[in-house]
């Protein structure tokens, strides 16, 4: 949930580069419409991740009911009504669940990986046609994957289960990746004034905050009218996102070369901002288009490498980093926890990712920033904020320790909303870390390295997604496997992957 970039005419072999921003903001610096601008993106963002919301939460009822139907066929057949449906509850069975988290470990590995593989060359995509045809082009796979949830759920007789782990492969044509290094880079050409950047990056962040609250609920409502309707609505928000696309400024241009510089109002400067929704993958995409460009990507490899050999707290923290990646891929796991262990169905345990979200916003938006200035401007902690970072990591991990140990062995559904209030009060954790590696404790003099850290943490956390989808889904299915508190096994070893964090960021040397 992060990372900005600012640019300056100054290049070297040995930067970091990032193609087409100088020209978008050329673009839009001279435009008239530059509210009108922010409006449409957000209205975008809206859309299209209101979209998603509705996708991911009954996704899991489709594909359970596919494979429910499949083992009542052989088993008990009268439990199977006329049109197919079967009650959610005779659903909740082992060998059921199981297949579901296979598939959906498949489907969600897929997806991050093929959005990885196109980050880059849509990066030069963007600086060639514009970053126009790309969002367009993000689209189709969205509305492809709705559509053939639609397909795959109503044809059982010609497509299989199976088939459902197809959709995610046409995020070769751009994922969430893709879309958030675009809108990112749009928000930040918008203005080169400080307070003003800094307030667009805020109404952005706000936005996901409030899709990730709403969405959750707005798919268990409407999930619960008819499995198929939140598939239409999030077809017709994505539909509606293709005109709305048009209305954003033409950026093409010719192929430039810009160095990756730290934009004092980007998020890293201001710890609140800095908690929007994670793109990782941000500053992969930094490479020059050109005909030397094989040579680019492995002179940029190893400027990253001389950059964390010798820097031993930087080490530190990207190991964290990397540690806290993994253990919140467990997030991913809830909505299928809990209908399997309290027997809910998946729309009411969509209320509850509402209510665990709105922890999340009441806290970054009200109590840290409080917390952060109080403490900054006590006696106690003045000209002291690299402890306040370090202990506000520390505090952060400690409280998602105890927060997923409760979710774990919550066996009533009111000791796991308590449970999950406490998990969602360690999600301050990135605005202390992402602090820590702008602080002289880790960041170097030049401006230049101190954006090109950020890349590596971006990379980092990337490589901690990647790993902890496959985890999860291995640990799930052996909790399963296991019943009654196993049930809580990846959510264990989440626990562990955050204490090993605690105990490396101990090891920062002040």
């Amino acid at each position: 949930m992060d990372e900005h970039v600012h640019n300056t005419s100054a290049t070297s072999e040995e930067d970091i580069l990032i193609p087409a921003v100088e020209p978008i903001k050329d673009t839009l610096s001279k435009s008239k419409d530059g509210r009108s601008v922010l409006w449409t993106l957000l209205l975008l963002l809206i859309l299209t991740n209101m979209a998603m919301s509705l996708y991911n939460l009954p996704l899991n009822r489709v594909i359970e009911l596919r494979l429910c139907r499949e083992y009542y066929i052989q088993r008990d057949p009268s439990v199977i009504g006329p049109d197919g449906s079967i009650p959610e509850e005779l659903c909740k069975l082992n060998q059921v669940q199981q297949q579901l988290a296979w598939l959906q470990g498949i489907m969600e590995t897929t997806v991050i990986v093929c959005d990885f593989i196109v980050t880059i060359p849509f990066s030069f995509l963007a600086e060639r046609f514009g970053v126009r045809l790309v969002l367009w082009l993000n689209m189709i796979p969205r509305i492809f994957m709705s559509f053939w949830v639609l397909i795959i759920g109503n044809f059982d007789m010609i497509f299989p289960t199976k088939a459902i782990v197809a959709g995610p492969f046409l995020a070769v044509l751009g994922g969430e990746c893709v879309f958030s290094s675009t809108i990112f880079a749009l928000t930040a050409a918008l203005t080169r004034e400080y307070l003003q950047r800094a307030s667009h990056f805020s109404y952005i962040s706000s936005v996901s905050y409030v899709v990730a609250f709403m969405g959750p609920s707005l798919a268990s409502f409407t999930m619960s009218q008819s499995l198929w309707l939140p598939f239409w609505i999030g077809i017709a928000l994505l539909l509606a996102a293709i005109p709305t696309i048009y209305f954003l400024p033409e950026t093409k241009s010719h192929p430039s070369k810009y160095s990756l510089q730290p934009d004092p109002a980007a998020p890293e400067a201001d710890p609140l901002l800095g908690q929007r929704p994670s793109s990782p993958i941000r500053y992969s995409n930094a490479f020059e288009a050109d005909k030397r460009l094989p040579n680019r990507i492995i002179q940029t490899v190893m400027t990253l490498i001389r950059l964390i050999i010798g820097r031993r707290n930087f080490q530190l923290l990207l190991a964290s980093f990397l540690l806290t990646a993994l253990a919140s891929s467990d997030t991913k796991l809830l909505v299928q926890y809990i209908s399997k262990r309290y027997k809910w169905t998946f729309a009411q345990a969509g209320y509850l990712l509402s209510a665990k979200a709105l922890v999340n916003i009441v806290l970054l938006t009200v109590f840290v920033p409080r917390i952060i200035r109080a403490s900054i401007a006590s006696k106690s902690v003045h000209g002291s904020e690299i402890r306040l970072n370090f202990i506000g990591t520390e505090i952060s991990i400690l409280i998602s320790i105890l927060g997923v140990l409760c979710v774990a062995m919550s066996f009533k559904i009111w000791m796991l909303l308590t449970a999950l209030i406490i998990y969602a009060l360690g999600s301050a954790l990135p605005v202390f870390t992402m602090s820590l590696v702008k602080s002289p404790l880790i960041a170097l003099q030049d401006a230049h390295t101190n954006t090109q850290d950020f890349s590596i943490v971006m990379l980092t956390k990337t490589l901690g997604s990647l790993l902890g989808a496959p985890l999860m889904t291995v640990t799930w299915v052996q909790g399963i496997k296991s019943g009654g508190v196993g049930l809580g096994l990846p959510y264990f070893i989440s626990a562990s992957l955050y204490l090993v964090a605690a105990i490396v960021i101990a090891q920062l040397h002040f």
